[in-house]
């Protein structure tokens, strides 16, 4: 929803996320700040902050993103962006929607997505990015990179160019998230996320984007 940031994305992303509750599943999202927090993070960075503010920053960007789309959700919602996994996993049980940002330095919104997966014993965490899924090899550089319909956890690691948090770090799966979903085996789909109809495809489980497991 902030690549740039998209009014009109976040509200297709309110009614899917309606829908999904109003079709009986228990319903978190986790938003990151795009590159609206790239930005940020590259302000900070120029100003001579340590990479810890850095994060830090980033992180306050994507609870503001989270905000917006919490109080559009109105009494669905958890009204507020809770700032710990057991608070979000406390909201759910009361059949609210939560809505996340960021939860500290060093640790990007997908792991804070797979923490909380990990904590309800979810059956699917779809991830939307901008990108059909993953790929053979960067898209963006390589005119030739495949797309993968299906990988494991262990080919989706020898394909990261980083393998550690970075702030502003920016590839499909943060590899801490990868470990986490891996060891409790959550079913994972990757999709673009510029399409939201694919995350109600993937729920439903037709096949879209990269599914790893």
């Amino acid at each position: 929803m902030a690549s740039p940031l998209n009014p009109a994305l976040l509200n297709s992303y309110v009614e899917l996320l309606l829908d999904l509750r109003r079709q009986g599943h228990m319903v978190a999202a986790v938003v990151g700040g795009g590159s609206l927090s790239r930005e940020v993070i590259r302000a900070a960075k120029a100003v001579g902050l340590s990479e810890q503010h850095q994060d830090e920053v980033a992180i306050s960007v994507s609870r503001v993103l989270a905000q917006l789309l919490v109080l559009r959700l109105g009494r669905d919602g958890s009204l507020t962006v809770p700032t710990r996994i057991e608070d979000a996993a406390s909201l759910l049980e009361e059949g609210k929607i939560v809505v996340m940002g960021g939860l500290k330095p060093g640790m990007t919104t997908d792991t804070v997505a797979a923490l909380l997966a990990d904590r309800v014993k979810a059956d699917l965490l779809v991830k939307a990015t901008d990108q059909e899924g993953i790929f053979s090899r960067d898209p963006r550089k390589f005119p030739d990179a495949r797309k993968l319909d299906a990988l494991s956890f262990d080919d989706l690691s020898r394909l990261f160019e980083a393998d550690r948090h970075r702030a502003g770090i920016h590839q499909i799966v943060d590899p801490e998230a990868v470990r986490i979903l891996e060891k409790r085996r959550i079913r994972t789909v990757i999709v673009n996320g510029f399409k939201p109809e694919n995350v109600l495809v993937a729920v439903k489980g037709v096949k879209v984007g990269t599914v790893i497991g």
